[in-house]
């Protein structure tokens, strides 16, 4: 392997634009990439964290294997509680996307869990901060995409288990 080059300390604004612009086209793992880079420098910039965590689930739709267990690695060094668990809910939320779009035989009931758990994090969010609104905006965006989706649904023993026929 090659020997990775180190970025210059005046480098991270113009690198973690970059990052964000990678995204923006699609190009994930450069945005992965350079978070890497910056952290390498600044081992607790929450604007590459972010970006980091964000970028990992951005390559959620490829399914790479651990993706969600990647993306979760970053949220213990996020500065705030309200950080940790609001993004903790959007790897959920990314992940129940993900899954649903796979139109499998079980994904239904598959995407639903990580809905539900991407809302239990949402909630905990909004009690975290009730004068932010993300939280609360992504917990009802997760309710209706669970309203419009026939497939989107608890798994028949889930139901029985919780008196639902």
């Amino acid at each position: 392997m090659s020997e990775l080059k180190r970025l210059a300390s005046g480098d991270v604004s113009s690198a973690l634009a970059l990052a964000e612009q990678c995204r923006a086209t699609g190009e994930a793992d450069a945005a992965e990439s350079i978070c890497l880079d910056v952290l390498e420098l600044e081992s607790e910039n929450q604007s590459a964290l972010l970006l980091l965590l964000l970028a990992r689930t951005d390559l959620l739709e490829r399914g790479l294997p651990h993706g969600v267990d990647r993306a979760r690695e970053v949220l213990p060094r996020l500065a705030g509680e309200y950080e940790r668990a609001y993004y903790g809910g959007v790897i959920c939320e990314r992940q129940a996307r993900t899954v649903l779009g796979q139109r499998g035989k079980r994904s239904g009931f598959v995407a639903f869990d990580w809905f539900r758990y991407a809302m239990e994090q949402y909630e905990e969010a909004a009690q975290l901060a009730p004068e932010r609104l993300d939280a609360t905006l992504r917990y009802n965006a997760c309710a209706r995409t669970i309203e419009r989706n026939r497939h989107c649904q608890p798994a028949e023993d889930d139901r029985l288990e919780h008196g639902i026929e």
